[in-house]
């Protein structure tokens, strides 16, 4: 049996790590300064969006310590306290994972409708976390409103995920 080339090794490896790559991608996108007075305190929680989705649709490409070392590289870019972003990545991803079985083959009203529960769990997380670690209640106000602008850009994401999904990820 011939042995796959160096250049098929390659597109297997590329499509691999395409989930993780690309949640890098919006934790730098989450992070780039867009001038935008007061943005940058409510800025939506994109790579919140990629756990979710990659873990309902394709969590051996998006395993948990890319997850946690995603969270970690969030907290390092935004300032954030150590490990929260993480923990909040990995319990979203975890609570995905266990209820997997419910996702598959819902529409997509469904999956916005749970990642706007899980989204809001983890958002309540991520605000107490803070809060406890900083020793001072940070304002719910903002954590409200990141919330808000989060599950607005949901669904156009989640609409560039599935074509990504369909058209690059169909044979891994």
């Amino acid at each position: 049996m011939k042995q796959p080339g160096l250049w098929h090794r390659m597109d297997v490896l590329a499509r691999h790590l395409t989930p993780s790559m690309l949640t890098l991608a919006l934790v730098i996108i989450n992070v780039v300064p867009l001038h935008i007075p007061g943005l940058s305190r409510v800025v939506p929680l994109l790579p919140l969006i990629a756990v979710y989705h990659w873990a309902v649709f394709r969590p051996r490409l998006l395993p948990a310590y890319a997850v946690f070392l995603i969270g970690l590289f969030q907290d390092i870019l935004t300032g954030a306290p150590i490990g929260v972003n993480a923990l909040v990545f990995l319990a979203v991803y975890g609570t995905v994972l266990s209820q997997k079985q419910f996702f598959i083959g819902k529409s997509f009203f469904i999956l916005w409708l749970g990642f706007s529960l899980i989204a809001a769990g983890a958002a309540v997380f991520n605000w107490l976390a803070i809060s406890i670690l900083n020793l001072t209640l940070v304002e719910p106000k903002t954590v409200f409103f990141q919330y808000l602008l989060t599950l607005g850009c949901f669904p156009v994401i989640a609409w560039a995920f599935m074509r990504l999904q369909r058209a690059f990820l169909r044979q891994v």
